[in-house]
């Protein structure tokens, strides 16, 4: 029997145009992904002593490289695959005919942020069908979050299986010879200086929040978000994006960072020619075209990721967060989830730009490793909930 093409599984799925918290509980929205698809996971090994070295903005960097590795792979195919960010590192479902060659780019990158960063980046993947097999549960929905911008909305714990494999000490990393083939991470940015949260909000919020085992995820997830929307107003009033607080940092410093992790080492041309461009980009954000740039940025900045959990990236006051640690906390003692999160006073971004019209799309985290530092919150909380039991 022959194979079934279902690549375009995901570029077919249609966009849903209703509020999340609605959208959560429509089961008919979500479809299950193809058997023969693959989890695909990036993963900075001991990211949070990294960070507390102080290297959070090299690590988003790493993790933002291998999503664009990934989307230029899926874009020469003509082809959208859904992936999540994760601060550390980046998740992935793709199907079967650009597994090896996406395996083939990072570890390409994975040998890059060795050499330039001296961090190990773990590649792994899972099939769906393995997935299936486990009894774990795969289903997925798009989003529409802004005028230009839709995200994948993942329910049920595969992702969170796969991960725990590929984690785990018996796993076998992905060993398949680097290709020859030049790494193409062309559209990766970094180029905004650290971003304080918008006029009148006063800190950044990075939460985390995992649904407890046999605990409905919609459910759980509805209640997460109802208090978010109860506390913070709708999506486009807590964003901790905002064109006037935006600011490029054009130093040598910031691009040479950039430079490595792209290109896999140093090209004077390459880092003479950006930062003449940086230097000239105040004047461009001041033309209509800039401008308009400027506006499709905020709209397509990447705060929200669900994946079988929910991360996301808010700005408010500390009353607001105050009256959501609250909420999330009767959650929590209610044995339905358990949550993160950590406050900074800025959020950093890093970028993937195809063109200046409509395919760019921004990564967002907490300054400081927000991401990482509310996943040590539910460790410490997992940690004391095992001690407890024994």
């Amino acid at each position: 029997m022959p194979a079934i093409n279902n690549d375009l599984f995901y570029s077919r799925l249609p966009v849903n145009e209703i509020p999340l918290s609605d959208l959560l509980t429509e089961e008919h929205l979500f479809f299950k992904i193809p058997a023969n698809w693959h989890v695909l996971i990036t993963d900075v090994r001991n990211s949070t002593a990294a960070i507390q070295g102080g290297l959070h903005e090299t690590i988003n960097l790493v993790a933002t490289g291998s999503i664009v590795a990934v989307l230029n792979i899926a874009y020469k195919s003509k082809l959208t695959v859904p992936f999540f960010f994760g601060g550390d590192g980046a998740t992935f479902i793709i199907p079967p005919s650009l597994l090896d060659t996406i395996i083939h780019a990072l570890l390409q990158h994975k040998e890059n942020t060795r050499i330039n960063f001296n961090l190990d980046l773990r590649v792994g993947h899972v099939p769906v069908a393995e997935i299936y097999e486990q009894e774990h549960a795969l289903n997925i929905s798009k989003l529409k979050t802004s005028e230009m911008f839709a995200i994948p909305v993942l329910l049920g714990d595969g992702l969170t299986y796969a991960e725990k494999k590929i984690k785990g000490p018996d796993y076998m990393l992905a060993t398949l010879p680097v290709s020859v083939d030049e790494l193409d991470l062309s559209g990766m940015q970094c180029r905004w200086d650290r971003i304080k949260p918008p006029e009148n909000f006063f800190e950044v919020v990075s939460l985390l929040v995992i649904p407890r085992e046999g605990v409905k995820h919609s459910l759980a997830f509805k209640k997460v978000i109802d208090s978010v929307d109860a506390i913070y107003g709708a999506p486009q009033t807590r964003t901790p994006i905002s064109i006037t607080k935006l600011k490029l940092k054009a130093t040598l410093a910031k691009i040479g960072l950039e430079m490595r992790a792209r290109m896999g080492g140093f090209r004077l041309f390459y880092l003479l020619t950006n930062w003449i461009k940086m230097s000239l980009g105040y004047f461009y954000f001041k033309t209509k075209k800039g401008k308009v740039y400027l506006h499709n940025l905020v709209d397509m900045s990447d705060t929200l990721v669900i994946d079988g959990k929910i991360n996301t990236v808010i700005s408010g006051t500390t009353q607001q967060r105050e009256l959501l640690e609250t909420a999330l906390t009767k959650i929590e003692r209610d044995g339905e989830i358990v949550y993160g999160l950590y406050v900074s006073k800025e959020s950093v971004m890093s970028c993937y730009v195809r063109n200046l019209n409509d395919r760019h799309v921004h990564f967002v985290d907490g300054a400081e490793g927000g991401y990482t530092r509310a996943a040590g919150v539910i460790k410490q909380k997992n940690i004391v909930s095992q001690q407890g039991v024994q």
